[in-house]
């Protein structure tokens, strides 16, 4: 007497929410990519093999064509150099050891990035100069 199974065991595999996965992680890598640093300035940075501890209230940054951004809230906001001070004295209140970090690009002369600092040493504010690490 031959007995038949009722149930049969179909070992094929869908892919169809294997795809549907892998769409939903391609959207949520492409959006948090754009999120990482929308604000971010192009700045070729000179380099060098020392780095600080420190960490910067702030930042001042000088693009290639001498144009002035400082960053006080996450976002750099574009002034002019008479507005850098203010500015800065806005973003660090009454800090007793106010770090301010200077981002310059390696082609803007050193007669504007010593402007920024004599800024900074005007309002007794530390100067930390941001490089590029050496290759």
């Amino acid at each position: 007497m031959a007995l038949k199974r009722r149930n049969k065991v179909d070992a094929s595999f869908s892919m169809s929410s294997m795809t549907d996965i892998v769409f939903l992680l391609l959207i949520f890598f492409m959006v948090t990519s754009t999120l990482i640093a929308p604000n971010a300035l192009k700045l070729l940075l000179p380099e060098s093999n020392n780095q600080t501890a420190a960490k910067a209230i702030t930042t001042v940054s000088i693009t290639a064509d001498l144009k002035y951004y400082v960053n006080t809230d996450g976002t750099p906001r574009r002034v002019s150099f008479g507005e850098i001070e203010p500015a800065l004295q806005r973003a660090v209140g009454n800090e007793e050891e106010a770090y301010v970090s200077l981002h310059a690009d390696k082609s803007v002369p050193i007669e504007q990035v010593v402007k920024v600092m004599n800024i900074a040493k005007r309002n007794k504010y530390k100067m930390i100069l941001a490089t590029a690490p050496e290759h």
